[in-house]
């Protein structure tokens, strides 16, 4: 938990932090290695991160490290409100890497908020209070995992987020579950979060020896033109391998294809990133 003191920057109210939810619908994809390889590789760079694990899988906690028995408070615990963000974070062995872990627990929840009028927006609540709280570290970046659905827990992630990150892996039926993702997103601008965004959509698993990987990819830009990232994350072993050792991949094997193809991209979400404010500004 983090309980320290973290000045705020001089000018008073410190910038709140960029929100990125991992969402598709599809178990498999890559969005979990995504947020802890993603999340790494931003704080590597000098960003200081927060991953919120919304899995009741619990995957994204496990690959950073955090083990189930030291998850006394998960974000079941905030989107019910019975504990803030800033109880619930956790260090991770990533310097200004953080995560709110998740727990089973999180299964039930749709159930037990269906009825309430913000269960929508249990999880932008809490983000806010996190931004404003001075006790909390000050994120840039918060990174949500979401689970393999669009339930009501994708929907809390997006209605929290400025912009979607959506990792698709380089399969047949990839582009069919892109488009249902592109809807529900679509709905959630219309219904919740008129300020959404897709930020870009990274290609995961691939294979250069596989001919469809790489018609897939062609698919891919020709469907969504220059919101498909330039780095592809390859199909990379020590990528698979790093999780069960509770470890980014960046720290398990650093010069692997894998870890590279996470560094590139996090560049490219920063350059993304700094366009949109030059844009805004403008």
């Amino acid at each position: 938990m983090i309980d320290q003191e973290t000045p705020s920057p001089a000018g008073g109210t410190p910038a709140a932090p960029r929100v990125l939810a991992l969402a598709n619908q599809k178990g498999g994809v890559g969005k979990t290695t995504t947020a802890i390889n993603l999340g790494t590789a931003l704080a590597a760079i000098g960003e200081t991160v927060l991953v919120v694990d919304l899995d009741p899988q619990g995957n994204a906690s496990t690959g950073l490290g955090i083990e189930r028995r030291a998850r006394n408070l998960s974000t079941y615990d905030v989107l019910t409100g019975e504990a803030s963000m800033r109880e619930t974070v956790m260090e991770t062995g990533v310097p200004q890497l953080y995560v709110a872990p998740s727990t089973l627990d999180l299964s039930g929840l749709e159930l037990e908020i269906a009825a309430e009028r913000d269960r929508a927006f249990r999880l932008r609540s809490a983000l806010k209070a996190l931004a404003a709280d001075s006790a909390a570290p000050r994120f840039t970046y918060v990174l949500v995992d979401c689970p393999p659905s669009l339930s009501l827990l994708t929907v809390n992630a997006m209605a929290a987020a400025d912009a979607i990150v959506v990792p698709l892996q380089c399969e047949f039926f990839a582009l069919e579950g892109l488009s249902q993702l592109l809807k529900t997103v679509e709905q959630v601008r219309v219904s919740l979060n008129p300020a959404l965004t897709i930020h870009g959509i990274v290609l995961t698993m691939y294979d250069g020896r596989n001919n469809l990987s790489e018609q897939v990819v062609q698919d891919v830009r020709q469907f969504m033109g220059d919101k498909v990232y330039e780095t592809v994350i390859p199909r990379n072993v020590r990528v698979s391998e790093a999780p069960s050792y509770g470890k980014p991949v960046l720290l398990y094997d650093l010069k692997c294809v894998g870890s590279q193809a996470y560094l590139r991209l996090a560049s490219e979400v920063i350059q993304r990133e700094r366009a949109a404010r030059a844009d805004a500004a403008a």
